[in-house]
């Protein structure tokens, strides 16, 4: 069943060797941050580098969906409340990025803008499903730039919905991006970005060029 997207929920941070990377410690619990419905962006579209900055990164994630909605859910049910699977990504402006780090301003700008968040066809979950044993990659132009697996999540995805039910209630078609592994990297025109996970499939995108100001 289809179901529209509702809002877009975000991990931070949630593989240690990505935290690494980005110089920053593992955090001690969910960092969440959240996407308009304007970042979502279906298999083939192609995507406009975003004017407002000049280093477009890519950052490979698996996304749930939540079909049962709730408040306050256990991780003993937390699972049940997910219908559906794919893989994305969260495009992230990272010289913006590093310059509201520094201020200490909200992301919006840099991880929020319109087509951030390029999604694959959704799997729908019908039987008993292991979220903790799915491989998943992002290729650029043929070249393997992340591989990851959700076994290495900091925060795997029963903590995931039981941590954001406790703040907002969950409503069917909400998204939750679940975090990128080490290796995320620059994006420019005319690259075509591919993701794939194991027994879900291979979406992909087209980066164009910005758009004249």
């Amino acid at each position: 069943m289809t179901r529209p997207a509702g809002r877009v929920f975000c991990l931070a941070k949630n593989y240690a060797a990505h935290a690494r990377e980005m110089h920053s410690e593992a955090p001690a619990a969910p960092v969440v941050f959240m996407k308009p419905a304007s970042s979502l962006v279906p298999p083939g579209t192609r995507i406009r580098f975003p004017g407002h900055g000049t280093e477009l990164h890519h950052e490979v994630e698996i996304v749930l969906r939540i079909g049962v909605g709730g408040r306050q859910i256990s991780t003993e049910h937390a699972l049940s409340h997910i219908d559906a699977v794919t893989v994305g990504l969260d495009l992230t402006l990272r010289d913006i990025q590093r310059d509201l780090k520094a201020a200490g301003l909200p992301w919006e700008v840099c991880k929020a803008f319109d087509q951030s968040a390029p999604v694959g066809e959704f799997l729908p979950i019908t039987g008993p499903t292991d979220l903790d044993d799915i491989e998943f990659g992002c290729w650029v132009n043929g070249t393997v730039r992340q591989r990851g697996h959700t076994r290495n999540m900091i925060f795997p995805a029963d903590v995931l919905v039981a941590h954001l039910s406790r703040i907002w209630t969950l409503e069917p078609g909400d998204l939750i991006f679940t975090g990128t592994p080490e290796g995320v990297g620059p994006l420019a025109a005319g690259d075509r970005i591919e993701v794939e996970a194991s027994g879900i499939g291979e979406f992909t995108w087209e980066i164009a060029p910005a758009e004249p100001r």
